[in-house]
């Protein structure tokens, strides 16, 4: 269950992402999940090394380390960056940011799990999830990271409602597809951003103003101007 919580987080392009922080509900049903599925495995494994005298204790000493720590790691730096467990409760382990965890930052977040579980039984980092607005433990604190709902992020949405005007010149079909992605993603960009990266395609920009009316109209802003080419490009003529 998704709690009314909500972070805003800018990546370098300058586009808003939207990130709703796990709650302590989502985050201990996950933790079990993966506590489940890492015993079974233990399990099994002892059940075949118990057959081998000294060297299967040895065998079973590495397994439990690699379930225990590399275990996470290893989920949280492949496509998707979630364990099982955080997959099947649709989360995931990003950056403060909303940009994919580094590696040295879950490492960093897996080995201080030895911190929050202190004084037992995870009660640091139950005490720091409740205490906080975004849920994190002391490990994502240090690390930078947060676990978060998976959603989908669209970034391409429908073209902002302006009149289609056509191209001043005739535009590849590169430069028809680099138009329309962006004018797909202005609503998630500010239309500062927007203008400056209208102004890469100027020469293909209209010189004229979409309310027309005035005898001496007032220069229109390149991002504007850019959206209405879009428009023409998808068919609104």
């Amino acid at each position: 269950m998704k709690l009314d919580t909500a972070l805003l987080a800018e990546t370098p392009e300058g586009i808003d992402l939207l990130l709703r922080p796990a709650g302590m509900p989502a985050r201990v049903t996950a933790y079990a999940v993966d506590w489940l599925i890492r015993a079974l495995v233990f399990l099994c494994a002892m059940w075949v090394l118990q057959l081998i005298k000294g060297f299967g204790t040895g065998m079973a000493a590495i397994l439990y380390f690699v379930l225990e720590w590399i275990y996470p790691m290893v989920f949280e730096l492949m496509p998707g960056a979630a364990t099982p467990g955080k997959r099947a409760l649709g989360l995931r382990v990003t950056m403060d940011n909303g940009l994919p965890v580094t590696p040295a930052a879950s490492v960093v977040r897996n080995l201080l799990r030895a911190a929050d579980f202190l004084p037992f039984a995870f009660g640091a980092g139950l005490a720091s999830m409740l205490l906080r607005r975004d849920f994190k433990r002391l490990g994502d604190i240090v690390a930078g990271t947060q676990v978060v709902h998976a959603d989908r992020v669209h970034l391409h949405g429908e073209l902002p409602a302006v009149e289609a005007i056509a191209p001043r010149t005739t535009l590849a079909r590169p430069q028809q597809i680099a138009i329309l992605h962006l004018a797909g993603r202005a609503a998630r960009i500010t239309p500062e951003r927007v203008d400056e990266l209208a102004t890469l395609a100027e020469a293909a920009l209209p010189a004229v103003n979409l309310a027309p009316g005035h005898a001496a109209p007032p220069p229109i802003r390149p991002g504007r101007r850019l959206l209405a080419v879009a428009q023409w490009l998808a068919g609104q003529r």
